[in-house]
């Protein structure tokens, strides 16, 4: 897997640079800021990128919709110091694919690297709780998203289950006990009729417009800060 890391802090980005490249990983390059970032991946087009939320010149999250306009096929991991909600829901809406804490263990932040890989979006359990503390829903997305009324009972089910952490066609056909290929037509309509592009997009409008709940053992478990 092709990454870049994108931190202020140079010694976690050493840390970091040391776990991905002990498992195998390229590190195709890193940033120190929102700009660099964007430069760096439209030249080096990663399949993963690890953004930091905070960051100068150019905050994560505004990084973080430019990199999934310029360069879709780069899976935009967000690392945040705290579960802030605002920060994960509007991750999720920029576009990116998961939400991981920096406290994260890394074995964890590794299994849920290799989902994000897979096309699966990420939420972690501590990500998950805050959520449900703050309320879990918010105002609807200002985007063009249509009425979710418009959503049959099973597609309905399918956006909760993807909202709940199970994103892969095979993990949803396990739970539905439907076919793959049913899973795939449910999940084209799903995103059809809300006017979203990917299942991390769904996660994302899920989410915030409160229509899924989380609670904190929905998300797979999940410090990158201790890794060595």
């Amino acid at each position: 897997m092709r990454i870049v890391i994108v931190d202020r802090d140079a010694p976690f980005r050493d840390r970091l640079r040391t776990l991905l490249v002990s498992q195998g990983h390229q590190v195709a390059g890193e940033a120190r800021d929102g700009l660099e970032a964007i430069r760096l991946t439209q030249r080096v087009r990663p399949d993963v990128v690890l953004m930091d939320m905070d960051l100068p010149a150019m905050e994560g999250l505004a990084a973080t919709r430019r990199i999934h306009e310029a360069v879709p096929t780069a899976r935009v991991v967000a690392l945040g110091e705290c579960p802030d909600r605002r920060h994960v829901l509007g991750a999720f809406e920029a576009g990116a694919s998961g939400y991981v804490l920096k406290s994260e263990g890394s074995e964890r932040f590794l299994r849920l690297l290799e989902r994000v890989a897979r096309g699966e979006p990420v939420l972690t359990p501590t990500v998950a709780t805050s959520l449900l503390r703050d309320g879990g829903a918010g105002e609807r997305p200002k985007s063009s998203v249509s009425d979710p009324d418009s959503l049959t009972d099973r597609e309905a089910e399918v956006l909760e289950r993807m909202a709940r952490g199970v994103t892969s066609n095979r993990g949803l056909a396990a739970a539905l006990e439907v076919s793959e290929n049913t899973v795939k037509f449910h999940v084209r309509n799903v995103l059809g009729k809300l006017g979203l592009h990917n299942r991390a997009e769904a996660v994302g409008y899920a989410l915030r417009s409160g229509l899924v709940r989380l609670s904190a053992g929905d998300a797979e478990l999940g410090g990158l800060r201790q890794v060595s």
